[in-house]
């Protein structure tokens, strides 16, 4: 199972509390978003909470000292989320560094493509970090296996078209669309946009190898506040 925050949302703190109980409930990856202001792959909950941590003071480099301190914390695998423009005005070398330097295990970019990647792609092989590529319904099977060629970790499955946070239908079709996805590579795949409950886990068994849950938390932690993470992940984990 991997889990989504987005850094510095709600506040700094409260993001290393969330840290702190999904280790607690045995998440195996999570996903840090750094948050960049036109996230383009995002739906209404993580948009709103990109311009929350945003306005509340959030830079690439405070992200940096979180991730950091996190990963030092605890003893799990932090992948970072975010968009290109925020590599390219860092420094897409002097980012893949700092990345390395604390820790990170790999990056999700999902505004570049492998076509246009090469020098953050060199930079990750040398540095020993995962490319984490996206295939979608609409990718052709040809396509798939191009960009498993330059992924590296995982390959990031989404569920369906459109942004996240909208409903997800588990159904024959998206499972042939799984089943391409797996004819396509080697690599683990993982699969988000719309995972929230314990039926569509139990749907992904044997078909993926990660569940994500993005959405669904920061709803849970919008409506529940962080004490009621724990207790449904491990539901959701039965």
């Amino acid at each position: 199972m991997m889990t989504h925050i987005v850094i510095g949302y709600p506040s700094f703190e409260k993001s290393l509390n969330i840290v702190a109980a999904m280790v607690a409930a045995d998440v195996d990856i999570i996903e840090l978003q750094i948050p960049f202001s036109e996230p383009i792959a995002d739906g209404p909950v993580i948009l709103k909470a990109n311009q929350v941590s945003l306005e509340q003071g959030a830079t690439v480099e405070r992200c940096f000292e979180f991730a950091k301190q996190v990963n030092e914390q605890f003893d799990i695998p932090f992948l970072f989320m975010t968009y290109y423009n925020i590599v390219f005005k860092y420094g897409v070398s002097r980012f893949v560094e700092r990345m390395a330097d604390i820790g990170i295990k790999g990056a999700i970019i999902p505004d570049l493509p492998p076509d246009t990647g090469k020098a953050y792609l060199d930079v990750m092989a040398a540095n020993g970090l995962a490319p984490v590529f996206i295939f979608t319904p609409t990718t052709s099977n040809e396509r798939m296996r191009h960009i498993a060629a330059a992924g590296n970790g995982m390959i990031y499955c989404v569920a369906r078209k459109g942004v996240t946070g909208a409903a997800t239908s588990f159904t024959d079709v998206l499972d042939d669309y799984l089943a391409r996805c797996r004819d396509a590579t080697d690599l683990p795949l993982a699969l988000g946009f719309g995972v929230k409950d314990t039926a569509d886990i139990r749907h992904l068994i044997g078909k993926v190898d990660i569940a994500v849950i993005g959405t669904r938390m920061i709803d849970l932690i919008n409506q529940d506040g962080i004490p009621a993470i724990e207790p449904f992940i491990r539901e959701l984990r039965g």
